[in-house]
């Protein structure tokens, strides 16, 4: 994960602090981050271009550009439910767990409450490597989240441990050394954890918040599985993962290779001394290219052109590096499981979405598989939000476990969707209620009903039931 993250970062020093003691690939060549610092005295002339950066966002897009569906049977708890995701910003929330999750293999989603910010249940994001969790047969069943708190430095470490179990949620306040725990002292010693005293259960041990029900308030979302290092482990793999710290290395070295060609290509002057301008004892000489008079000066005769001046600028290698970089940066795309289309390679005409959907088939087929390792935790966490509203905010909401249904990730052009169903209507080949189906495939079944029922009313096409009593009358 340390690898991942310098990557997604973008970070120059995290990159050179993890390739530090790895100095060269595996075919022997020196990596471009291998070198710590650049030569004394001279600027640091290497190229970073973010393409793990774009990975990640490109795989969040993908998933939740638009937000996913989210239904109950419960009209009240639909309503609520509807309330808690707005307020709360869950789309948001989302989008920034699927971009670290595609980055660090997996992300965890974590429920909780604070009464002084808001009389709801709060959905947050954890990052995978700031969690231990504990799984039982590829189920997650506890984990421990930590984070360093405010006040810490290179001799002491403050640090607060909260672990999430059915039922309970403990806390524990560590002060140890950046690479030790340390020894646990009492949550009142810090000032960022100490509003944490006052919430602990007394009938408990003394370090646990109960939450009042028998779900765990926490999930683990893999980004995709299997784990191709790790086989059998429940944990989800990288879009990075196929390796790509290579291909992202080799990526930054043509970049450079080709900054430092335009760097060398600009044009110079080669002048004689006598040309130079001086400037009096210690104050150096300078040419002014600006200058349209000069006195005679002293050339020999055996200078080039006769003025003595050489223009030097060398060839930029545009050709050779733009098929290089684009090269690496396909393999690259096309290894992490994505169309070259879905990063801006390739025709970029106006299309349909169906078009659109055949040419970027392989990013398609990515998402879904994605998004069904999304729908059984989003759906266990919108659960445990309204199991703990109930709780604690709404004693008489009625809870219902959500369905999750994900959006079309490539929206159909309104136009056309017109223009199709116009041809459907004019061969008497589709119903209005279809027509409305279609028109809102996100809509449930007593707006689809309404609606039906509003359109024929204002066409004129209503008529009544003649199996209901009065209608022959």
């Amino acid at each position: 994960m340390a690898v991942d993250d310098a990557w997604y970062s973008g970070d120059r020093k995290r990159l050179a602090a993890v390739y530090r003691d790895h100095g060269r690939r595996q075919d022997g060549r020196r990596r471009l981050w291998a070198r710590a610092n650049p030569t004394p005295g001279r600027p640091d002339n290497r190229m970073h271009i973010p393409l793990a950066g774009d990975l990640a966002s490109t795989s969040a897009d993908l998933l939740f550009s638009e937000p996913p569906v989210l239904t109950v049977e419960d009209r009240a708890t639909q309503d609520r439910l509807g309330e808690l995701v707005e307020a709360g910003g869950v789309a948001n929330s989302l989008l920034e767990a699927a971009e670290i999750g595609a980055a660090l293999g997996g992300v965890f989603l974590r429920a909780t409450w604070d009464s002084s910010l808001a009389a709801r249940p709060l959905l947050t994001t954890v990052h995978a490597d700031s969690a231990v969790p504990d799984f039982r047969w590829g189920v997650l069943t506890g984990v421990t989240f930590w984070r360093e708190l405010s006040g810490s430095d290179t001799a002491t470490v403050w640090r607060h441990l909260e672990r999430h179990e059915p039922g309970f949620i403990r806390h524990g306040l560590y002060q140890g050394t950046p690479d030790r725990l340390g020894v646990r002292v009492p949550l009142a010693e810090h000032p960022d954890v100490a509003a944490l005293v006052d919430s602990l259960d007394p009938d408990g041990d003394g370090d646990g918040i109960a939450t009042g029900i028998d779900e765990l308030t926490a999930a683990y979302v893999p980004n995709i599985r299997p784990h191709r290092k790790y086989r059998g482990a429940p944990f989800g793999r990288s879009d990075y993962a196929a390796p790509l710290h290579d291909l992202m290395d080799a990526l930054d070295s043509v970049w450079t290779s080709w900054l430092r060609d335009i760097r060398l290509a600009r044009a110079r002057l080669i002048v004689p001394d006598a040309y130079l301008r001086d400037h009096g004892p210690g104050r150096g000489a300078s040419w002014d290219e600006d200058r349209e008079v000069w006195q005679a000066l002293a050339i020999p005769p055996t200078e080039s052109g006769g003025a003595g001046i050489t223009l030097s600028q060398f060839a930029i290698r545009v050709a050779e590096h733009q098929s290089s970089a684009d090269a690496i940066v396909q393999q690259a795309v096309r290894s992490a499981g994505y169309s070259a289309q879905s990063f801006g390679i390739g025709d970029q005409v106006a299309a349909t979405a169906t078009e659109v959907k055949a040419r970027e088939r392989r990013s398609m087929i990515t998402r879904d598989k994605k998004a069904r390792y999304w729908q059984a935790p989003l759906a266990h966490m919108l659960h445990v939000m309204l199991l703990l509203d109930r709780r604690l905010f709404t004693p008489s909401l009625v809870v219902e476990r959500p369905r999750v249904v994900f959006g079309d990730s490539v929206s159909e052009d309104p136009q056309a969707t017109a223009q199709t169903l116009a041809l459907l209507v004019q061969a008497q080949a589709i119903s209005v209620e279809t027509r409305v189906r279609i028109l809102h495939p996100d809509w449930d079944e007593t707006a689809v009903r309404e609606e039906t029922d509003r359109i024929l009313a204002e066409t004129g096409q209503a008529v009544p039931d003649p199996m209901q009593a009065g209608a022959l009358l």
